[in-house]
């Protein structure tokens, strides 16, 4: 179980990176991983449970604000809002998982990384979704099968492949822990990456 709380703190920090960034792509979630690797033990349920937020955040996003009284997502402290969809994506779509491990595992790790408030207000919000998840008003919907974007939504257009044959890739930098060299790919190179 020490895995999975690990596991869960190190997608906490993917997802509040990701959020302050305003940037919900797979490059930045490569970018996160390059600079803090995970260990064999914890990679595959960081991996699940990140990617499932990242996929089904609109939905989690609307339960959170149903059951979140007079608080809108974007007041939510980053990291409280980041916990809470952790835990109702847990919820949802994690059926070996019981609730109240959820719930408590979000609540010690608001305790941990929020404010001296975080672990009422966490316990409040995913107590009343799992009263309503139990009362069968509330029902989990399948989960979203919509890929994640390879770079972020920007407002300006995109180039295409044919317009720009070049892709940015990110390298590790040796001897310097968590610093990352971000270089452009040729199109060749960026065909083999593809293909692995």
């Amino acid at each position: 179980m020490k895995n999975r709380r690990t596991s869960r703190e190190k997608a906490l920090e993917a997802l509040f990176y990701m959020d302050i960034r305003q940037d919900i792509s797979r490059e930045a979630l490569e970018l996160y991983c390059l600079c803090f690797p995970l260990t064999e033990k914890t990679s595959d349920f960081f991996q699940t449970v990140t990617r499932g937020v990242m996929r089904n955040r609109s939905h989690i996003d609307t339960v959170l604000a149903r059951f979140s009284d007079n608080w809108k997502i974007s007041r939510m402290s980053c990291v409280d809002r980041n916990i809470m969809r952790i835990a109702v994506y847990e919820m949802f779509y994690c059926a070996d998982i019981p609730y109240k491990v959820s719930i408590n595992e979000a609540i010690d790790i608001g305790k941990k990384y929020g404010t001296d408030e975080s672990g009422s207000f966490i316990n409040g919000i995913l107590d009343r979704i799992h009263i309503a998840l139990e009362e069968k008003e509330l029902f989990p919907a399948s989960e979203s099968e919509d890929s994640i974007p390879a770079q972020s939504f920007s407002p300006l257009p995109r180039k295409t492949k044919e317009d720009n044959p070049e892709r940015i890739a990110f390298s590790r930098v040796r001897g310097q822990s968590g610093v990352v060299k971000r270089r452009t790919l040729s199109s060749s190179a960026s065909d083999a990456l593809e293909k692995q």
